[in-house]
């Protein structure tokens, strides 16, 4: 495990950026490991060694750029919260740069941990809402009840049947939640 800061974050930062802003000049199809290491001023052998190939370094980039910059919006009540919450998750992984960092982390992912790391980030941003909707007294499914009604089938969805989604899927799969058994239940005790 590389320890936080140092030469690996360091050598991790540079080699992002030099990513980020090789495909912006050239494009992704020309990105080659000897490129990407001149632009960070490293060795292809440390990429080589800390990511093995192209393929999974461009995997460990487009998941941090799938991480969230802050954390969910607050707007008072849960359903609003996590409503807007789904339609933003939606439109991002909907979009045309999203699609390709989702493409990009599945593809380069051989163990299923950047795959797990995403995961998280959306289970991290779904808990944040469902602690604030607790803390006002609301009663809240928990994180893995939203992953299954509302993130896996937008996932499903962008990845398995490519047609448009717009910001009312979002919505009918968060009311459906809420306002169905499940959220009717969502106090711990059996329906």
């Amino acid at each position: 495990m590389a320890r936080p800061g140092g030469r690996s974050a360091r050598v991790q930062e540079a080699v992002h950026g030099a990513v980020r802003e090789l495909e912006s000049e050239v494009g992704r199809d020309a990105l080659t490991v000897p490129l990407v290491a001149a632009r960070a001023g490293v060795t292809p052998s440390t990429i080589y060694r800390r990511w093995g190939d192209l393929r999974e370094l461009l995997s460990d980039v487009a998941v941090e750029r799938l991480r969230p910059e802050a954390p969910p919006d607050d707007h008072g009540a849960l359903a609003a919260d996590l409503t807007t919450w789904a339609e933003q998750f939606l439109d991002e992984m909907t979009s045309p740069p999203g699609r390709a960092y989702l493409r990009d982390a599945l593809l380069g992912d051989p163990d299923g941990s950047n795959a797990g790391r995403c995961s998280a980030y959306a289970a991290d941003q779904i808990d944040v809402i469902l602690a604030r909707a607790t803390e006002r007294g609301e009663r809240a499914p928990d994180v893995e009840t939203v992953i299954d009604h509302v993130v896996s089938p937008m996932m499903y969805r962008i990845l398995f049947r490519p047609s448009p989604l717009d910001s009312d899927y979002a919505h009918h799969l968060v009311a459906g939640l809420l306002d169905g058994p499940v959220g009717a239940a969502s106090d711990g005790t059996d329906a």
